[in-house]
């Protein structure tokens, strides 16, 4: 079987591409393909504990990122230099299965995939 990683690179809010993001992974996982999600730069504030969206407008993404491991997706890889250049600390996360890379171990993680999204 193949496997895809899902690079995240947006912000939760503002747009629909950190969603769609989300969205691409939970259905990949639910047809039990093998894939993983990496966020990096502003998307490493998806994992922002107690995040704020308007209400009515937008819902939190905490809840599918906290989904993702009833589908299957065990670990959430996050960009560790991302998080530390905005400011987010691995304490104010809202899941708990993730696991911080290094821009070495980023690059490693793209070359052991087959396919990449990039959203």
């Amino acid at each position: 079987m193949k496997s895809i990683l899902c690079i995240s690179r947006h912000s939760p809010y503002g747009n629909a591409l950190a969603r769609e993001a989300l969205e691409a992974v939970l259905a990949a996982a639910a047809f039990e393909q093998n894939i993983a999600l990496l966020l990096m730069d502003d998307g490493v504030w998806q994992l922002k504990d107690q995040q704020q969206p308007l209400a009515g407008i937008q819902k939190s993404v905490a809840r599918n990122l906290s989904a993702l491991e009833m589908f299957g997706v065990e670990t959430v890889y996050a960009h560790q230099p991302s998080a530390h250049q905005r400011g987010l600390s691995a304490q104010a996360i809202c899941i708990d299965t993730v696991q911080w890379l290094t821009d070495d171990q980023v690059r490693q993680l793209i070359s052991q995939h087959d396919h990449l999204l990039s959203f």
